[in-house]
């Protein structure tokens, strides 16, 4: 059975309430006024921002905004969903803010697609491979705390390896991704061999694009994962496909239909120019048994 989880109904119930108080042709300053908020507080809502809901304001702002008791109620549902606590809360200090919205995200989808240029992603590492990594990043750290990295990372995992409607995984790695050695041939082999194992199950496809592919957007791509939430009942989109484009320093998240089928349309062009399924798992135990004669 998946996580519960939260990010999603408070993405949900912002959205509505923009949209109802849009309806009526009121401003986000005009309403902010009206519930004795700052205008900060109610744009942190529409936005799905807000950790604590009370349903008292959502009863007010369905009055403000006009709304029947049925839509009321429907609203008031999704506030109390997100007062869900999310599992990754146990793991508090080990998440950054900005990250901790992007696991919401991730734990709610029902389809991801992503391209990584550099390493491995977290949903496919091996403990070694992401302890290996966290230790470069977290030098401070005792090993007690990166364990619980590395637990935190194992965890996300089951989003594509949970036997109950597991998310479908797409994603294409750079070549450089299986090259580039991260704690030495041992760990190295262990992670190729890894997402080998994972490309057989039948939600996950994995493609790596050869260096002779060379850069078929036309100019290097940085990583990114597309989100995608699936469908109600009545066939509507449960929530807005959402782009996650990773920095160094940071993140950004891409909403407008505009940016995200230009994402769609590179990921496409990246996929066309990547081995196959099949080519791809050859590679990857091919480069793991490189790395095994290293030994």
């Amino acid at each position: 059975m998946a996580e519960a989880d939260s990010t999603l109904p408070r993405r949900q119930l912002g959205r509505y309430l923009r949209e109802a108080r849009e309806s009526i042709g009121m401003t986000l300053i005009d309403a902010a006024k009206l519930m004795e908020w700052g205008k900060s507080s109610l744009q942190r809502l529409e936005k799905g921002q807000t950790e604590r809901i009370r349903t008292h304001d959502i009863a007010l702002l369905g009055e403000i905004y006009q709304l029947d008791r049925e839509q009321v109620a429907d609203l008031t549902a999704l506030a109390e969903q997100a007062a869900v606590k999310n599992w990754w809360h146990d793991y508090g200090s080990f998440i950054s803010p900005n990250f901790d919205v992007y696991m919401g995200l991730e734990s709610s989808a029902h389809e991801m697609t992503l391209f990584k240029p550099s390493a491995v992603p977290g949903l496919l590492q091996t403990a070694d491979y992401a302890r290996t990594l966290d230790r470069l990043y977290f030098p401070d750290d005792t090993d007690a705390e990166l364990d619980k990295r590395v637990e935190l990372r194992l965890r996300r995992q089951g989003v594509i390896t949970r036997r109950t409607q597991p998310a479908n995984f797409q994603a294409t790695l750079h070549e450089s991704v299986l090259r580039t050695s991260v704690g030495g041939p041992r760990i190295m082999a262990a992670q190729l061999r890894h997402i080998a194992d994972l490309s057989t199950r039948p939600n996950i496809e994995i493609r790596v694009l050869p260096f002779r592919a060379g850069l078929p957007v036309g100019l290097p791509t940085g990583p990114f994962t597309i989100l995608d939430f699936g469908r109600a009942s009545k066939g509507a989109a449960n929530e807005p496909t959402l782009v996650y484009a990773e920095a160094f320093t940071g993140a950004m998240y891409f909403e407008k239909t505009k940016d995200v089928n230009g994402y769609r349309e590179a990921y496409s062009a990246i996929r066309r120019a990547a081995l196959d399924t099949r080519p791809t798992r050859d590679l990857l135990r091919e480069v793991a048994r490189e790395f095994e004669s290293e030994r």
